[in-house]
């Protein structure tokens, strides 16, 4: 039965359509994340493997851990490409020849503006061009520093006295020095992460949104019903059917890409603590590059699952496919039409929609806390939890929904 239900899907031309449609925008999204480019010492760029393999030895030259005699190490040699005569010449070439000498330090760098910043929300490109060797010595204070400033001032109305004291014990607890290496793979890979999983979200709810419906819009509902096993076993085979097609899909899609993206960048640095990157600055999460990975898959998976879920349930209970597929997507809106106000409250109702889901990676740098049992935790764990229980919740509502429809 069940395996009738899923060829029922994919016998659909719109379904074979879909399903091709997107693996082509997962094509098109691994060309953009890809595009990695590297400057020789001529001043040209180049792309392609042959980029990646260059940008990773000049990276690789400054892998171990930041401590500060690298960080002094890491400003000295800025200094030095930045007031050379290429960098200061008129001439593109020459200054393209400047940045050249500069990649294989461009990610600590990054971090160096990060750390040095005038404010924990600002951020200044050429902030890292001022700085000195014996400043080395503050910057993982800074980084604590930074976010203790904020709470005392701009965020000080956003977040209650446990909330903070949270926060900072976050910051103050995370083991230093980082590790630094080569990790182009992983950054590129959770840059586009987002893009894959919503638009597998929307081709899914296409897919599974007439499982239901479909018996009413082809008026063979009075015969699925009055079979021996119309209402109960039929009805478990179209909710396994949904569920085989959203996992079956899903994962291939994400495992492809992930598969494409490090074959071609590199895995390196999957052992990374995540702060070690521009990215992952700000976190207070303490996780790896590869924990990171793990959670914006079973963060994606769960999200697909619940709206694909939420999509059939209204699918049984209207009768629908439009309706089916309008409700999701109705639901991922709704951040938009809220988004604008300010207050810590709307921005903890926001932090629990499964939207959140769909883009783990991001919820990751979001400060939404929210207290159970007294004990202060981040987002991305309730969220995780909530819409786990909310989908295992859907699968009986689903059955009865459609078992008593008429």
């Amino acid at each position: 039965m069940m395996r009738y239900e899923v060829k029922k899907v994919f016998s659909r031309t719109s379904s074979k359509i879909a399903v091709l449609v997107l693996f082509l925008v997962m094509g098109v999204t691994c060309c953009f994340a890809l595009d990695i480019s590297y400057v020789d010492e001529e001043g040209n760029t180049q792309r392609g493997l042959d980029a990646v393999s260059k940008l990773k030895s000049a990276q690789k030259e400054w892998a171990g851990e930041l401590d500060e005699k690298k960080i002094s190490q890491v400003i000295a040699e800025n200094w030095r490409i930045r007031n050379s005569p290429e960098a200061l010449a008129q001439d593109i070439t020459q200054n393209e020849i400047a940045y050249s000498r500069g990649q294989g330090i461009k990610e600590i760098r990054e971090l160096l503006n990060c750390a040095y910043a005038k404010g924990f929300r600002e951020y200044d490109y050429y902030r890292a061009d001022s700085l000195t060797e014996e400043m080395a010595a503050d910057f993982y204070k800074n980084r604590t520093a930074l976010l203790k400033e904020w709470l005392e001032g701009e965020a000080k109305d956003q977040f209650s006295d446990k909330e903070k004291q949270y926060l900072i014990e976050r910051y103050e607890s995370l083991k230093t020095p980082f590790y630094y290496d080569y990790m182009a793979g992983w950054v590129q890979l959770f840059e586009f992460a987002p893009t894959i999983v919503m638009i597998s979200m929307l081709i899914l709810c296409y897919l599974v949104s007439g499982v239901f419906s479909n018996e009413f819009a082809w008026k063979s509902d009075a015969v699925f019903f009055s079979s021996e096993y119309g209402r109960n076993r039929a009805v478990l085979a179209k909710i396994k059917a949904g569920l085989c097609i959203v996992t079956a899909v899903y994962f291939a899609i994400f495992f492809v890409y992930t598969g494409i993206m490090l074959l071609y960048l590199g895995a390196d640095g999957w052992n990374l603590q995540v702060q070690s990157s521009m990215a992952g600055w700000k976190y207070f999460y303490h996780i790896t590059n590869l924990k990171k990975y793990l959670v914006i898959g079973a963060g994606g998976y769960i999200g697909c699952l619940f709206l694909s879920f939420l999509s059939m349930f209204v699918s049984a209970r209207t009768k629908s496919t439009v309706m089916a597929m309008i409700a999701p997507v109705m639901v991922l809106f709704l951040p938009s039409f809220v988004g604008n106000i300010k207050s810590p409250v709307v921005n903890k109702i926001l932090g629990l929609l499964p939207d959140q889901l769909l883009q783990a990676g991001n919820a990751l740098n979001f400060f939404n806390l929210y207290s159970i049992g007294g004990k202060i935790v981040g987002e991305i764990p309730v969220i995780i939890v909530l819409y786990a229980v909310l989908t295992a919740a859907l699968l009986p509502a689903l059955y009865r929904t459609y078992q008593k429809a008429v």
